[in-house]
């Protein structure tokens, strides 16, 4: 069978001009009837015409891109794409805007696989420094907010009555457990609350001492 070349366009959502790759493809050429399009950002990788066009590819098939990044939205995803045509699926890919990365100029000898393999852990050390870079803007973004006292986690329920309610139960006029319960939290939130309350830390010190004194000079008279 004949080889047969075809040519793959993807656009974001935002971007929706898709008329340059299409015309790099014609130019190349590649018929029109074989250029698949995506218009979708593919955050799943989950693109109909390129599952189509997957389908379709046979060995010595020849696979026309405009740039590198059409194959994946990242360099993980272009990695094993390309690891999965031309290892696997004997198909060649030409990236018009890197001649380097055209495996039809490569061959299959030993040559030709050393430049693909070569190709591959360029991509390779590309992703990794982009996953690093990413963690560390990540670190260094945390960092920040914490320092200007961005707390993380699920933010806390605001409960309009808490104040008025635990300082009844400071008081003595209802128990932990009532409190608890008309705030609608369990007895362990509610003393993690009270601990997050500075003035009613002090209030609720207070309270113990004037009921420990209250209690000594009781028993003592």
């Amino acid at each position: 069978m004949a080889k047969r070349i075809y040519g793959y366009v993807r656009v974001s959502a935002k971007d929706q001009n898709e008329s340059r790759q299409i015309e790099a493809l014609a130019q190349f050429p590649v018929e029109r009837k074989n250029i698949f399009m995506d218009k979708r950002s593919g955050k799943d990788f989950e693109r109909p015409s390129w599952n189509q066009l997957l389908k379709k590819l046979q060995p010595g098939d020849l696979l026309v891109v405009k740039s590198i990044d059409r194959l994946g939205r990242n360099y993980d995803e272009i990695l094993v794409q390309w690891r999965h045509l031309t290892k696997e699926r004997g198909v060649d890919i030409c990236v018009l805007d890197m001649p380097l990365l055209d495996t039809r100029a490569q061959g299959r000898d030993l040559t030709g696989t050393f430049i693909a393999d070569l190709v591959l852990q360029i991509l390779s050390y590309v992703a990794q420094t982009e996953r690093e870079n990413i963690r560390r803007r990540q670190a260094e973004g945390i960092a920040c907010a914490k320092a200007r006292g961005v707390h993380f986690g699920r933010a806390e329920r605001i409960i309009p009555d808490f104040d008025h309610i635990a300082g009844m139960w400071q008081r003595g006029s209802i128990t932990a457990t009532e409190a608890a319960r008309r705030c609608g939290l369990s007895r362990q939130r509610f003393y993690k609350r009270i601990q997050k309350r500075p003035a009613l830390q002090c209030e609720q010190k207070y309270t113990f001492v004037t009921l420990a004194i209250s209690l000594y000079f009781s028993r003592k008279y």
